[in-house]
């Protein structure tokens, strides 16, 4: 009998999915796992990623001790060590030598602690986050318009809305769960017309009626024409505009100025007319419209005017703080708006205040009874690590994230670590790109052990329960962070839990919040006074959460009310302005980075559940058939790819959904799984002059052909240390790893190689498969032990490789027959056997030559009916664009054929 089932929520992105997780074996840390029917976020739905957390709560590649100088020790040499090191640097050197910067993985209880230490008691406010490089340029746009960090909207105005414009974000693979209740909702209402604006083709563009290909960076022109037609063709609510709002005048001048030529517009934003003047013909006789931003709109060296840019359209036409009308910012991790709400960026402080505040400053600094609040802004993400590279700071705590990878200019960033007196990490991984560089590695609890609470996009906090215990000697963030701070002298950090935390957290959130001293929008009151067993049990609610609300508040704004010192919204004039460094002949192409559907981050946890590892197995570069063809890009070849900034290898990936002169290229992969596919190598470290948030999206670059000598695919049951390849690729499959090699140097021995990477370096020839055509550059070696496949080498000068997908499979095999023998080296299934192919359906492991074939053998003509006969895309439902693309495919097969 299973256990009961445990209520948590998922370590994703920002939809805030509730789990529904069942314990089956708490020693070898198996636990079932499905979604929440009563989760308000997702309704039992979940993602390839959430599906698949069950395989990523094992042990492996789990930090497990604190170390020292990469040996061994004690939690409290530990922790004296760190806070010694941290005292003695502010005593000599002033509290701004040091710094942390933390993550939207943390808690919120982990997060208020951390701000509490570095802003509260050490006096400096040189605390950041990776949320930095996220949602920055959101909260600098929302605070300009509305005086507060508020989040107008919820999930319910998807439904409710007439219009849905989602700009610069992939929602269907960035955010799946939210892309699908849209899906429904068109679904249940075909009057609802939904736009995607993104210089992409992605899949999002499935449910669209509309996709404007925007030109990079474009998007502030884009909505100051709107603003222009809207005051042009009298669609202006002009009642709401005086009542609640001030300084239309200004902006309207400048959207105007800079965008009220319509011809101009067109050739600025590179889009056809009737596009475009569809758009604003149905925002403006829209009711309803809520606008959806993400990342593409963020990472801007112009983020904060381009979300006041579409914030200014929503207040002029009065479509915010009602049911289905609203800008929404689509927050990318699970807990950066808990992060916001503790004040986790080096500009704010606790609890929705400035820093540069001196009432918010005396207010924070009489909760927590401390005299050394820092009063002005520290640094910010880009800035630290300058910071670090130039020895003004001297010691870094990083928790929770993986710079090394995820920051712009990535090498400057890794050369910085290198470099710093005293460096500080806490994971729950023990080995990444980071932790490598770290001088104290401190062992913090994975998802399946935290306890605490996370803020979805929708400001709804919910609860994150732990389903095992802690283990080895790993700990809480919080309870880390609380030990260093009372080694360093600090009272006020004697926390004994995670709701000890969020009583203080939420009392300083209502602590004068009121008429007499000031209204603020975050307010958690309500639970000021909350004990152990109303922690335990809360339910999921949106906030603010106070005595007169205590059931929450599902969208703000209703009474027209804002939190500026007027009450009333703030029009922000926009100057648009293109990406800072723009293409040239040295760099003709613009860089765009981004997610893909079934990986996360930096790959740290994805990168442990083989499913979603094969969908896009390794590093890829899409380029325009145009631009591949005048380069002599060969599909699958590869491809070197270099900014002012560094370089990188990457698959070539032709495809229509980039525009001609563009480049897309994943942002997950780290050193640990690829030797050069840090594609944060080459962002350029440009930010936001006042969000400080990288310019992510726009990087120019040249591309060129990487001639190999020769390529090679090795799988392995064993992982393998493999040497002296310029390119290198390592991935988890299901029983087995699989690496993908190559280099320009030619191989003098090509079976002593390849015996020789294979596990153990063994050279029993009996137990081996053997085909080799030396002249021709071509070699394949399979190793056998009790007739299971254990490692197989593939090597080719051509680059002509087999498909994994059928190799793959024999892992899982006690033991190969002799057809399956007989045909191992070939790569290819005996005759009437098939390659499943590369996997399109993670949830239910259905690969393309799979679904090819049931469409052709069973004349499927919808994606309905690939569902009912493969359950391929009625999971998640993230694949349903490409299973619809497969539909046309499969039937010009059944024509060549």
């Amino acid at each position: 009998m299973y256990p009961p089932s445990i209520k948590t929520t998922c370590p994703y992105c920002g939809v805030g999915c509730g789990i529904e997780a069942t314990v089956i074996d708490a020693e070898r840390h198996i636990v079932g796992i499905k979604g929440d029917a009563q989760h308000p976020s997702n309704f039992g739905r979940l993602c390839s990623k959430g599906t698949t957390l069950g395989d990523t709560v094992s042990l492996e590649n789990r930090l497990l001790y604190p170390e020292i100088n990469g040996r061994r020790c004690d939690w409290d040499s530990a922790l004296n060590h760190v806070a010694e090191k941290f005292s003695h640097i502010i005593a000599e050197h002033g509290p701004d030598a040091v710094a942390f910067y933390v993550s939207g993985q943390l808690l919120t209880e982990d997060y208020y602690v951390a701000n509490k230490l570095m802003k509260g008691f050490i006096g400096s406010a040189n605390i950041d986050t990776n949320s930095r490089l996220c949602m920055s340029s959101a909260v600098v746009g929302y605070k300009r318009a509305f005086g507060a960090d508020a989040v107008p909207c919820n999930y319910e105005d998807l439904e409710q809305t007439d219009l849905i414009v989602l700009v610069g974000s992939n929602t269907a693979w960035c955010h799946p769960i939210a892309f699908q209740r849209m899906r429904r909702a068109k679904e249940q209402n075909p009057g609802l017309k939904i736009v995607v604006i993104d210089p992409r083709a992605t899949s999002t563009c499935d449910i669209a009626d509309l996709h404007l290909p925007i030109k990079p960076g474009m998007d502030g022109l884009l909505f100051n024409g709107l603003l222009a037609y809207l005051a042009e063709t009298e669609s202006l609510n002009q009642d709401f505009i005086d009542n609640h709002c001030e300084g239309f005048a200004e902006s309207l001048a400048m959207a105007r100025a800079s965008a009220g030529d319509f011809d101009q517009l067109l050739a600025g934003c590179g889009l056809a007319a009737a596009d475009l003047a569809q758009l604003f013909v149905w925002f403006a006789s829209s009711n309803k419209v809520v606008t959806v931003y993400s990342q593409g709109i963020n990472q801007s060296s112009s983020g904060s005017d381009k979300c006041n840019a579409i914030i200014n359209c929503h207040l002029a036409t009065g479509k915010i703080g009602k049911p289905g009308c609203g800008p929404f910012s689509f927050t990318g991790q699970p807990n950066a708006m808990g992060g916001r709400e503790v004040g986790g960026l080096a500009n704010m402080l606790a609890a929705h205040m400035d820093l540069e505040n001196p009432e918010h400053v005396d207010r924070v600094g009489r909760f927590w009874g401390s005299q050394r609040i820092a009063n002005r802004q520290g640094l910010k993400a880009v800035e630290l690590f300058d910071a670090i590279a130039d020895g003004t700071v001297k010691a870094v705590w990083i928790i929770a994230t993986n710079p090394v990878v995820s920051m712009p200019d990535a090498d400057k960033v890794k050369r910085a670590l290198q470099q710093c007196d005293f460096v500080v990490v806490s994971d729950c991984i023990a080995r990444t790109d980071t932790v490598e560089l770290a001088h104290v590695k401190l062992p913090a609890v994975g998802w399946s052990e935290k306890d605490g609470t996370v803020t979805n996009l929708e400001r709804r906090i919910s609860r994150q329960r732990p389903l095992f215990a802690p283990a080895g000697e790993a700990r809480p963030d919080w309870w880390i962070i609380s030990q260093v701070a009372r080694r360093m002298g600090f009272a006020g950090f004697g926390y004994q839990s995670s709701a000890d935390i969020f009583r203080e957290h939420a009392a300083l959130s209502g602590f004068e919040n009121d008429a007499e001293h000031e209204l603020r929008d975050f307010d958690i009151s309500a639970y000021a006074d909350i004990d152990q067993d109303r922690f335990d049990s809360l339910q999921p609610v949106q906030w603010p959460v106070t005595a007169a609300a205590s059931g929450g508040t599902a969208r703000l704004f209703g009474d027209g009310r804002f939190y500026t010192n007027s009450g009333k919204a703030r029009f922000i004039a926009v100057g648009p302005r293109g990406p800072l460094f723009p293409v040239d002949a040295e760099y003709p192409f613009t860089l765009n980075t981004g997610r893909l559907r079934d990986q996360w981050h930096t790959m740290t946890r994805t990168g442990l559940a083989a499913k979603l590892n094969s969908h896009r197995p390794e590093p890829t570069v899409e380029i325009h058939p145009e631009d591949a063809f005048r380069l002599r890009l060969q599909p699958a070849g590869l491809a070197l790819l270099t900014s002012r900034w560094g370089n990188m290898l990457a698959r070539v990936d032709i495809t229509l959904s980039q525009q001609p002169g563009n480049l897309f290229v994943p942002m997950h992969w780290s050193g640990q799984l690829s030797s050069r596919g840090r594609v944060g190598a080459l962002v350029n470290p440009v930010v936001d002059s006042l969000s400080g948030q990288p310019e992510s999206k726009q990087t120019p670059v040249t591309i060129e052909p990487w001639p190999a000598a020769w390529q090679a695919l090795v799988l392995s049951r064993q992982a393998l240390d493999i040497d002296g390849c310029e390119y290198q690729v390592k991935i988890k499959g299901d029983g087995f790893w699989r690496y993908q090699l190559a280099g320009r140097a030619a191989i003098d021995d090509l079976p002593h190689w390849s015996r020789n990477i294979m596990a153990g370096g063994r050279q029993d020839q009996d137990n081996c498969l053997e085909y080799r055509d030396i002249e021709a550059g071509d070699y394949r070696l399979a190793q056998l032990d009790d007739q299971c496949l254990s490692a197989c080498v593939f090597i080719s000068a051509k680059a002509v490789l087999p498909d994994p997908g059928w190799l793959g499979s024999l892992f899982a095999k006690p033991g190969l027959n002799r057809r399956e023998r007989l045909s191992l080296l070939s790569g290819l299934p005996p005759q009437g056997e098939q390659d499943v192919g590369r996997t399109v359906c993670s949830c239910f492991n259905v690969g393309e030559n799979t679904i090819l074939n049931a469409i052709k053998t069973r004349n499927l003509n919808s994606v309905a009916g690939i569902g009912e006969c493969l359950s391929a895309g009625t999971g998640c439902g993230s694949c349903l664009p490409e299973l619809k693309s497969l539909l046309p495919k499969a039937c010009q097969t059944l024509v060549e054929g």
